[in-house]
């Protein structure tokens, strides 16, 4: 058994702006609201697995992060992308659980623009990383399990698969099961080095592309891998 003893709980969210090569991440207010407005509206099919949205102007999308924006938990970020200089998606820090050392990123919504950016990949790198540095011993990801996107991005990013939770809840008028994944902190240093090795410039050819992927890079690192 773990001796936990000397263990502090780490101290609530209070990064304002969190800062990378690609990525800038800001605490989301109506001022963001434009021009994620735009964004969002290249593809309705962004809003399928979030119980909101779409949103019909940019002034309703403005009411919903003025609804939103100032909560603790979830703590709202907006993503700017620095190569493409545009804000392109939120992500948000939820259920924020200090005592257990816990804590989730969610409500991950990507513009279509900012989708495979090495900024969108930046983004959750930093979310990550400050959960971590700031003390944290668990990093979940929750999805529906019918987003296998969202599931296969979960262990792209280094998150274990941990099962399903059947008839979680319902959104939109549908059953939602909902898959669970997770990083632990002692996985940290092994991830960050992944991280870090993919975001590098000589990762990327002269046409931007990769050359290492980063599943191949947290592959190892997974302690089970999703079965879909």
């Amino acid at each position: 058994m773990q001796d936990l003893s000397n263990w502090q709980p780490p101290r609530w969210p209070d990064a304002e702006t969190l800062e990378g090569q690609y990525a800038r991440l800001e605490l989301l207010t109506e001022a963001h609201g434009a021009e994620l407005h735009a964004a969002n509206s290249e593809s309705d099919a962004i809003w399928d697995y979030l119980p909101y949205g779409p949103f019909v102007d940019v002034d309703a999308y403005r009411a919903w992060i003025s609804s939103t924006g100032s909560d603790a938990d979830p703590r709202f970020h907006a993503i700017f992308d620095k190569q493409a200089q545009r804000w392109g998606g939120v992500a948000s820090l939820m259920r924020i659980t200090p005592a257990a050392g816990s804590i989730e990123v969610g409500h991950i919504n990507f513009a279509a623009p900012l989708q495979k950016t090495r900024a969108a990949t930046e983004a959750m790198y930093l979310l990550m990383r400050w959960a971590f540095e700031a003390g944290y011993r668990r990093y979940e990801w929750k999805c529906d399990a019918s987003n296998i996107g969202s599931r296969r991005a979960a262990q792209r990013l280094g998150f274990s698969y941990e099962g399903i939770f059947r008839q979680a809840g319902v959104v939109k008028g549908r059953n939602r099961d909902t898959a669970w994944f997770a990083a632990i902190d002692s996985e940290w240093p092994a991830l960050k080095a992944a991280f870090e090795n993919w975001l590098a410039p000589t990762n990327f050819d002269a046409d931007g592309q990769q050359r290492q992927s980063l599943s191949a890079l947290t592959a190892p690192i997974l302690v089970a891998q999703d079965p879909e």
